[in-house]
């Protein structure tokens, strides 16, 4: 195959520029881009399980229970035990936790609209529906 028709490289490339801006983003706020993934998926799904959390970061289970220790460590998540399943210990945004990720979501959300101010809607809805056909055909082997 040509070079040419590769388009791993090209995806790779536009997500490596998107995480590398939002790493210099927030390291001001003194977060990694896992670290703002996991508040802002705490905030839309407090108590969420660990493998859960894993899972809306696309991160292994290990990884993710290194930044929510990391998390509760810096006083921006809570744990709370279970008396009935001991095993369980669900995990919500502390309010310094809510005020970190007020902050960390205008500046990464600030990159993301320079990404939408690119295109037109009709180019942003075409562009959805060829990343899932790219998504799609990967799974589908």
């Amino acid at each position: 195959m040509h070079s040419d028709d590769r388009l791993g490289l090209d995806i790779k490339q536009t997500e490596q520029v998107l995480m590398a801006a939002k790493t210099r983003a927030l390291r001001g706020l003194g977060l990694t881009v896992a670290q703002y993934a996991a508040l802002l998926t705490l905030r839309e799904h407090p108590g969420i399980s660990g493998a859960g959390l894993a899972r809306a970061c696309l991160v292994t289970p290990q990884a993710a229970a290194a930044v929510l220790k990391g998390l509760v460590e810096r006083g921006l998540v809570e744990r709370v035990d279970d008396d009935w399943n001991r095993n369980v210990r669900p995990a919500a945004l502390t309010a310094d936790g809510v005020g970190l990720l007020k902050d960390a979501d205008e500046l990464a959300s600030a990159i993301e609209q320079r990404i939408l101010d690119a295109l037109t809607e009709r180019e942003r809805r075409s562009l959805r529906r060829l990343l899932e056909k790219c998504r799609e055909a990967i799974v589908a082997d």
